[in-house]
């Protein structure tokens, strides 16, 4: 009996929550997240025992035998004609106007959609329903609404909420949306259909507890959330919230609730972009049994495309998906980040919308639903929804009309933020290195090395009265016109392509009569594809596809990729009576009489697929065919292969079809070096390997299969080796690999065919690979590169030596290609014993694979390091605070927290730069109670110099008459994080927010800046923290406006003329030398 460990980790830290409308609540604050990360490993051990969930598995294809049954069912459909009734009846223009839904469903029903869907009956949600999350008196006032025409009496009721109308007809339709949702994701988890769609309105993912906000009244998504929770039973939901406004009512709710992840992508612009919260910016994480649980994602500009979007997926969503393992997604679907939507200003184009779709599909069972939030462009929200609909249907992802632009500077610091926030949790997010407050301080110049930056602006203050007419955004004209131009176009050039056949295959008994005859057991032995195709029968899916029949390849076809002697050297062996002989000569290869007829068959049977998908007859294709190929050289047989099958089918695409881009994957656990010696002069043919490498000494054991070999001539950067040096690569070093290399390549790379050279000697149980990849994760991986080249995938079978893991792995693949759901993948099997030693080096192989293929590809933007400490501003809450009083909450919230829910409370936290509530320590307590911390390196201390040659530059004759510590940058206004020089005296914000102090020092030659956080003194010419006795005038004035009162003089015997400490330059060192060193700064040192 095998076990596999599963358990999900996070990190401590604690954000803050802000109230925007409605809500009395007093400010909120966050502990220091210095503090928080002393904990950090307690609580991991903690989080690890409360979370830890093992599952018994019988053997290791458990999950693949139980697929047998798993096969896709209808997506289920419901809305109701009704819900156009909801509109504004003061503004006849506002926004959130039943157009909206009329459209969606016109454009659905025009692409013939709802006819393919299950019919689920709206209806409308019980009280009680309503009530799982919001309040009674929330429920009653909207009732009290119901069926009222006092227009006047509405518009004034309607202004007391931030961007809310009231119709008549709300209520009922309110409660429409919220049964009708709940009723959907009753109808999947049931089994009743595979996923789904609801189409409805109003919307809801900003209605909290007791307040209607946001076009919002009942929250559908998180009622329904709820629902299953608590009547279904789930113990693991994931919803993911794509509208351009950030879903602050749904974060609020499940905020301390492990078994929600909530998961959004929001214009946020430094809180400047509605809902103006703090809480909707990356460090909001989650409270409570909910830490890292909480994931915003906030776009601090406009106009993000696509290759935004995807790197968003790509760096974070996916990878956190994929480790969550959830039961149910729910897609809080907003459309307003689409082009064209003059609320949003981005430029998501419609048929993007799919791509973000499918990467989830194939996770949680495919139990998936859509629900309806925002979108007011009316041609973008109907295409992208409709075009969503059609991915749940099973359609395939279009080809993107425009190229993905790469990932911008913004999204790149949104991306880094979060995962600096989350890393320490999540196993899938730690493939950034790290970089020390020593590195940040001396090493120059810094491109790799990221830095934090926190800057809240805030939008204008709360009126006493919403606005409630002409609340639309304006747009100029010259602008809408261009919009409308553009998704007309994009309309006409997406090609929706449905072909007849879903997936065809190639099989002939034929090919079994290639065999060794000289040794008994041969790996590569002609069991390996009947088994495939007999468990392929097993699972009734050879008659769910087309069976294309085989022939043998050409003379011309063959030479396309090879040598016309190596050809006639195959074809004369059946003539040869020395077969062992001969195949001895070459490197793991053996001969048959029928050896030359099974090759050349295997050749020309994967050609008919090619020419099947490319002739749009078929969407895909499997190749169950051998002998193998990717190790055949142009001149030579090896590695167990005759013709390199996989690239003379690259070849015909490119010559008989007129392919420009064809991107070939090769995860066997061998390098190819054949295929890659073939095309690596080639740029119309891209090559992405993942094998075991092991420094050389694995198979094919060539310096050609390492990360640094790249292509050569026109073909350099079209050359991926992602070579592992560990063997135990198991799904979640292949899920990093793919989201952090394989995927954001092949899309930029945008091919037109995509060949897998799919040998399952990677897979669980395999004699030679030693990896641990499950069946069902190929099937995962099957799915993503389905969406490239608009589904034209075709798989063909390479290696693989356990004919149980190879027929298991195939057949995995092929229910992937033809729709069905899949059981979850082994994400967290060694997390329990924590990283293993094929994690670490897989960690080790990518960063090694990026820091070279960032130089080809413009997507590969995000190898930084980021900071090993939280901010160089953090030693006055860390040395006011001590290691057991890191929970800094009072006993009074802390009770309050220990309920169930987020939504039952009123958390008021205190702001980030309230000094923390806990007994303030002398230095020398303080070192003694954490001098083991400090021994261990956990802790370590900063201390700075006592003199330095700058501090002659000052005039404390000069210095200002108080200091406003409150004061904000000068240059952009930030008041995160600032510094004054005391030079010049001017006020600006530090490295992690815009680097204005840096700059101004480098221009000016001031030396000296003292923080408005913490009071220290930072030297820029120096690089270190300066403490001496001629600070102090500076060091007090500061004390003075942050604390109302004197900072006490730590140093020796005080002149009795200030101005004397200034003069007398010759006695600082010594008199410093007695000083109780109050500035010593004790960093945090996390350790992974």
């Amino acid at each position: 009996m095998l076990l596999f460990e599963q358990i999900i980790n996070f990190h401590v830290f604690t954000p803050k929550i802000q109230t925007r409308a409605m809500v009395k609540s007093t400010v909120a604050g966050k502990p220091s997240a210095a503090l928080l990360e002393a904990k950090r490993k307690a609580k991991l051990l903690k989080m690890q025992e409360q979370n830890q969930q093992e599952q018994v598995v019988k053997d290791i294809f458990h999950n693949a035998v139980i697929a047998q049954t798993m096969t896709q069912k209808p997506t289920g459909i419901v809305y109701d004609e009704t819900m156009s009734q909801h509109r504004c009846l003061w503004d006849e223009n506002h926004p959130e106007r039943p157009e909206r839904f009329i459209r969606v469903l016109e454009r659905c029903k025009e692409l013939q959609l709802i006819e393919h869907c299950k019919r689920i009956p709206s209806r409308r949600a019980t009280k009680d329903e309503v009530l799982l999350l919001h309040s009674n008196e929330h429920y009653e006032l909207l009732q009290q609404t119901s069926g009222v025409h006092d227009v006047a009496g509405m518009e004034d009721l309607s202004s007391k909420f931030d961007s809310i109308y009231i119709h008549p007809s709300t209520f009922e339709l309110s409660l429409l949306a919220t049964g009708s949702t709940i009723d959907l994701i009753e109808n999947i988890i049931n089994g009743n259909v595979q996923n789904g769609m609801a189409i409805i309105r109003p919307p809801g993912h900003h209605a909290m507890k007791a307040e209607f906000n946001g076009y919002c009244f009942f929250n559908n998504v998180a009622i329904a959330a709820q629902y299953a929770l608590d009547i279904l039973k789930l113990s693991k939901i994931m919803i993911v919230d794509w509208d351009i406004h950030h879903g602050q009512g749904t974060q609020r709710f499940f905020y301390n609730d492990q078994r929600v992840l909530y998961f959004s992508i929001h214009r946020f612009e430094h809180g400047t972009f509605w809902p103006n919260l703090k809480e909707s910016d990356f460090d909001a994480i989650g409270y409570g049994n909910g830490l890292g649980y909480n994931f915003n994602v906030p776009l601090n500009k406009t106009k993000m495309g696509n290759g935004d979007y995807m790197a968003i997926f790509q760096q974070l969503l996916i990878p956190v998906a994929v480790e969550y393992q959830p039961e149910l997604i729910i897609i809080s679907a907003g459309y307003d980040a689409a082009l064209g939507c003059p609320e949003g200003e981005m430029e998501v184009t419609p048929a993007f919308y799919p791509h973000m779709l499918s990467t989830l599909m194939k996770l949680s069972q495919s139990h998936v639903a859509v629900v309806l939030e925002g979108g007011y462009c009316l041609d973008s929200l109907a295409e992208g929804a409709a075009l969503t609909l059609r991915t749940l249907l099973g359609g395939t992802c279009p080809r993107l009309v425009e190229k993905l632009d790469p990932p911008s500077e913004v999204v790149q610091d949104a991306i880094l933020n979060c995962i600096f926030a989350h890393r320490s949790y999540w196993r899938s997010l730690q493939i950034q290195p790290i970089y020390t407050m020593e590195e940040l301080n001396n090493v120059n110049p810094q491109p790799k090395l990221h830095k934090i930056s926190r800057l809240f602006i805030g939008g204008k203050s709360l009126p006493a009265r919403f606005p409630t007419r002409n609340t639309a955004p304006v747009i100029a004209p010259e602008i809408v016109e261009q919009n409308e131009k553009r998704l007309k176009y994009l309309k006409s050039e997406t090609k929706l392509l449905s072909p007849q056949i879903r997936v065809c295959y190639v099989y002939d008994d034929l090919m079994l009569q290639h065999s060794n005859s000289f040794e008994e057991g041969h790996p590569e032995q002609p069991e390996r594809i009947k088994r495939i195709h007999e468990m392929h029968q097993y699972y009734q899916l050879t008659e769910r596809m087309k069976h294309l029949p085989t022939r043998t390849a050409t003379t011309d076809e063959i030479c396309l990729a090879h040598t016309r002697a190596h050809l006639n050297f195959i074809r004369r062996i059946s003539d040869k009576d020395e077969l062992q002989g001969m195949g001895e000569k070459y490197n793991s290869v053996y001969f048959h009489p029928k050896t030359f007829e099974c090759a050349t068959m295997a050749a020309g049977s994967v050609l008919q697929v090619v020419d099947k998908v490319l002739k749009g007859e078929a969407r895909s294709g499997i190749c169950i065919v051998r002998p193998p190929g990717h190790h055949a050289e142009p001149d030579v047989p090896h590695g167990f292969c005759i013709f390199n099958n996989v690239a003379i089918a690259a070849q015909y695409a490119i010559r008989d079809h007129g392919l420009n881009r064809v991107l070939i994957i090769d995860w066997d656990v061998h390098h190819g070096n054949g295929t890659q010696h073939i095309f690596e002069s080639q740029s119309n043919v891209l090559y992405i390997s993942i094998h075991r490498y092991d420094n050389g000494t694995f198979f094919p054991k060539c310096k050609d299969a390492d990360y640094d070999v790249v292509g050569k001539g026109t073909g350099v950067g079209f050359n991926v080796n992602i070579p592992w040096n560990k063997k135990g690569m198991g799904d979640m070093e292949y899920v990093m690999a793919f989201q952090q290399l394989v995927m954001p390549i092949a899309y930029e790379f945008d091919p037109e065919l995509v060949l897998v050279s799919a040998g399952f000697d990677a897979a669980i149980g395999d004699p030679l690979g030693g990896c641990k990849v499950t069946p069902e994760a190929y099937g995962l991986f099957t799915h993503w590169l389905s969406a490239l080249a608009g589904g034209r995938i075709i798989l063909c079978l390479e290696g693989g030596y356990n004919v149980h893991s190879i027929s298991y792995a195939m057949t995995m693949c092929s229910k992937s290609l033809l729709g069905d759901p899949l059981p979850p993948i082994q994400a967290n099997g060694n997390t329990i014993r924590g990283l293993s030693a094929a994690y670490t080096s897989c960690v080790e192989t990518i960063q090694n694979c990026l820091s070279i293929q960032q130089r080809y590809w413009k997507c590969l933007v995000f190898n930084k390091c980021l900071p090993q400490f939280v901010s160089e501003n953090n030693n006055e809450d860390f040395l006011a605070a001590t290691m057991k009083n890191l929970d800094i909450t009072t006993d009074e919230v802390k009770t309050r927290l220990d309920c169930e829910n987020v939504a039952d409370t009123e958390i008021a936290l205190e702001p980030s730069g309230s000094k923390p509530k806990v007994k303030v320590k002398t230095l020398t307590e303080f070192i003694t109670e954490n001098l083991e911390a400090l021994q261990n390196d956990e802790m370590f201390a900063v201390v700075p110099l006592k003199t330095c040659p700058h501090l002659k530059e000052l005039r404390p004759a000069e210095a200002p008459k108080t200091i406003d510590s409150g004061a904000p940058c000068e240059e952009c206004s930030s008041m995160a994080e600032n510094w004054m020089c005391l030079s010049c005296y001017k006020i600006l914000c530090g490295r992690y927010v815009m680097e204005h102090m840096l700059k101004h020092s480098i221009e000016t030659t001031h030396a000296l800046a003292i923080s408005f956080c913490d009071l220290s003194v930072w030297c820029y010419p120096c690089e270190a923290y300066i403490d001496n006795r001629k600070l102090y005038i500076y060091k007090n004035l500061l004390h003075r406006h942050k604390f109302g009162e004197d900072l006490v003089w730590s140093y020796a015997a005080k002149s009795n003329n200030n101005q004397n400490d200034f003069d007398d330059d010759e006695d600082d060192e010594d008199n410093d030398a007695n000083a109780i060193g109050h500035a010593l700064c004790l960093q945090l040192q996390q350790n992974n």
